[in-house]
């Protein structure tokens, strides 16, 4: 099964209570539909998007088996494989040996770090807005 990317957030909601989990979900998930479409996936927007959504499935409830719970998560609701490696592969070299290989997946090992630090940074200002980050920052 490939769910769509509301789909893929119902999911994350089921397993992530806090709304930074549900929020950087939703945020890599925009990343990866943006990506696709430049990129020259735009067929697969949906399908790229979901994967961003899906990627720290496991990490609220389970961050020590981060990357490897979700694998089972998903096989249980009979989620695609493309889509579990995909989302396994954000933790190649850090929780599990799966490497990102599809152009998608190294998209994802990147996008997700960075959305994590562009975040990071935006909460360190007064108004916690991105769009207040100067460039030099």
């Amino acid at each position: 099964m490939i769910p769509t990317p509301e789909q893929a957030y119902a999911l994350v909601c089921d397993y992530n209570e806090g709304e930074f989990h549900r929020k950087h979900a939703r945020i890599v998930g925009d990343v990866m539909r943006w990506y696709a479409n430049e990129l020259g996936y735009g067929a697969e927007a949906d399908f790229w998007q979901t994967v961003g959504i899906l990627h720290d499935l496991d990490f609220e409830q389970w961050p020590e088996q981060h990357c490897t719970k979700e694998q089972e998560l998903m096989r249980e609701k009979g989620i695609d494989e493309r889509i579990i490696h995909a989302t396994a592969s954000h933790g190649w070299n850090l929780t599990v040996d799966i490497k990102p290989e599809h152009e998608m997946e190294k998209v994802l090992y990147a996008a997700d770090e960075l959305t994590g630090l562009i975040g990071a940074c935006a909460i360190m200002l007064p108004s916690k807005s991105v769009q207040d980050l100067e460039v030099k920052s």
